[in-house]
């Protein structure tokens, strides 16, 4: 009777601990969304004046600030879920890049102090954004693998945990390299 006990107890201990550790790669990845969020504020706050400052430059690539803006604006006001807002982020990611590569014909833009600021600061936060979307990939990799695994697999649906999409490009067009002609 007491190997029954044992038996139980153990059971009853894997359970506990199987259920704790889908939490916590739940909240991972809910942090990795969060991450992303935050460098997308950031950026979001820096276009603004990267657009003032390089306004005064490139008076007739005025196509080019109306395109950024328009991304900035379509991803702050993205709905739905998180990895169809990421989507609306990579066409802004774009459109910064086509920016940065008009900016290469204004040398006195290049060298303006707040411009190159600014520049260094939106690489960073990219940079940043990058870094965050591999880590939620990286969380949702971890979480979906324990759902998908047997026996882990019945403790996940009897508390509905459900698989996550990875974040990725929607879009094939977006993985190829930006292409300015003038």
């Amino acid at each position: 009777m007491i190997y029954l006990y044992i038996a139980l107890g153990v059971i009853v201990v894997w359970f506990i601990w199987t259920y704790n550790r889908l939490v916590v790669l739940r909240n991972r990845k809910n942090e990795a969304l969060s991450d992303i969020d935050v460098q997308a504020k950031r950026r979001y706050d820096l276009i603004p004046n990267l657009i003032e400052t390089v306004k005064g430059y490139v008076k007739q690539e005025k196509t080019v600030l109306e395109n950024v803006t328009k991304a900035r604006t379509a991803a702050m006001s993205a709905g739905g879920d998180q990895l169809q807002k990421a989507n609306q982020e990579n066409i802004l990611s774009s459109t910064l890049k086509t920016l940065f590569a008009v900016s290469e014909n204004y040398p006195d833009l290049k060298s303006n102090a707040n411009f190159l600021e600014l520049q260094r600061e939106l690489s960073d936060t990219e940079n940043k954004m990058q870094a965050a979307r591999r880590f939620y990939n990286s969380t949702v990799n971890d979480l979906n693998n324990k759902i998908q695994s047997f026996p882990v697999n019945t403790v996940a649906g009897m508390f509905g945990f459900k698989e996550e999409k990875f974040f990725e490009l929607e879009n094939a067009a977006e993985r190829e390299p930006i292409q300015v002609k003038f």
